[in-house]
């Protein structure tokens, strides 16, 4: 049986995904120039997500790559615990955008890693919230991201809250 922490039960998820590539009417794998880069990305019961790689790397730019999907997959896990720490802590949110922004270094063996990425929300609040109560909640939000949790280079928070006001 599960032992209960303060707010979640202690649990092990798993997610499953498909990725599919066909060389259709291609060559196939020939040669480095020989094969496109387009794949779908799928889950059970959901949209499919058209991919590619890096147009750098011969592919798609009209499709997401792999490495906007993680920088995707940071800002957005950020901006859920975001949202709910501050419903938690009594924080009127009424807008969040964030212009994330990844840097990725390339080896010269062709290999790269990720070396930052900047998470930039801009958030606006009701005006009866407390605008420093709210900026301080992107620091909890980033220690409880499972996906910042899980990589191996800094994600850093340039965070700026606003307040509207009721006549806005």
């Amino acid at each position: 049986m599960a032992q209960k922490g303060p707010l979640f039960e202690v649990a092990q998820h798993t997610y499953s995904t498909r990725i599919h590539w066909s060389a259709e009417e291609g060559s196939g794998t020939t040669g480095y120039a020989a094969y496109r880069r387009d794949h779908t990305i799928g889950v059970e019961g959901k949209a499919t997500i058209l991919a590619s790689s890096d147009p750098s790397f011969r592919g798609d730019a009209t499709r997401y790559n792999p490495e906007e999907l993680l920088v995707a997959s940071l800002s957005s896990c950020h901006m859920l615990w975001y949202l709910h720490l501050c419903a938690t802590s009594g924080v009127t949110v009424v807008e969040y955008t964030d212009d994330a922004l990844g840097t990725m270094k390339q080896e010269g063996d062709g290999s790269g890693q990720f070396v930052r990425v900047e998470l930039r929300p801009r958030v606006v609040v009701d005006g009866a919230s407390s605008r420093e109560r709210a900026f301080a909640l992107h620091e909890r939000a980033h220690t409880m991201c499972f996906i910042a949790r899980s990589v191996n280079f800094p994600v850093e928070i340039k965070a700026g809250v606003t307040a509207r006001s009721a006549a806005d």
